[in-house]
Parts: C-alpha cells; sequence; structure tokens
C-alpha cells in the first residue's frame, strides 16, 4: 500500500501561514518555518494586546483628566470622589473628551463639583 503524504491538505497548511507572514521583513514573508513561528507571535501578541489596549486609554484618560484638574487646583483623585459624591455619572472617557475638547465645558464642571454651596 503506498504511503499517504498529505500533500494538498499540507500545502494549503503551509501556504496559509505564509500568506498570513505577508508583508514581514525577510525570510519571515517566505520560508515557512520562520513565516509559522512569526505568525504565532503575532497572533499571541494580538490578543494579549486587545486586553492592553483597553488599560493604555484608561491611563491616557486618566493623565489628561488629572492634568486638566490640576489647572483648577484639584488633583485626579479628589475630583472623582466629588463627582461620585454628588452623583455625577460620567466615565473617565467622558471626562477626557471634555477636558481636552471643551475646556470650558470641564471648568463649569469642576467648579460645580468643587463649590462650598455644592455641599450643603
Amino acid at each position: 500500500m503506498p504511503r499517504a503524504t498529505g500533500k494538498v491538505p499540507g500545502h494549503r497548511r503551509r501556504r496559509k501561514i505564509v500568506r498570513q507572514a505577508k508583508g514581514y521583513w525577510g525570510g519571515k514573508s517566505r520560508l515557512y518555518k520562520t513565516a509559522k513561528e512569526a505568525v504565532e507571535r503575532a497572533l499571541r501578541y494580538s490578543y494579549r494586546d486587545r486586553r492592553q489596549r483597553k488599560r493604555d486609554f484608561r491611563r491616557l484618560w486618566i493623565l489628561r483628566i488629572n492634568a486638566a484638574a490640576r489647572q483648577y487646583g484639584l488633583t485626579y483623585a479628589t475630583l472623582i470622589h466629588l463627582l461620585k459624591e454628588r452623583n455625577i455619572q460620567l466615565n473617565r472617557k467622558q471626562l477626557a473628551e471634555l477636558a481636552v475638547n471643551d475646556a470650558e465645558g470641564f471648568r463649569k464642571l469642576v467648579e460645580s463639583v468643587a463649590s462650598p454651596a455644592a455641599t450643603a
């Protein structure tokens, strides 16, 4: 009985990997073994970084809110605390957007939560 070599399925499997490595530099885009390693690494990074991106954006928003709040004599932590006390439900993405694109609106928000009359 002749030996089954799996020619067509094996070739398709390898071709799929090399196609995924299109655009990689040098042998990584042409040689099966290095292409396979590069594609596996890229897939690992893409899986990890889909989660990492969410953390990175939250850090960016917090930095922007903190920088804007400090212009009005508050820290980030104090501002968030005051917002929660006043039951103002804005998430960090919205606050950062306000701080960057609508400085006047952010100033009014800070003044409304930081004013002594608001505590009464």
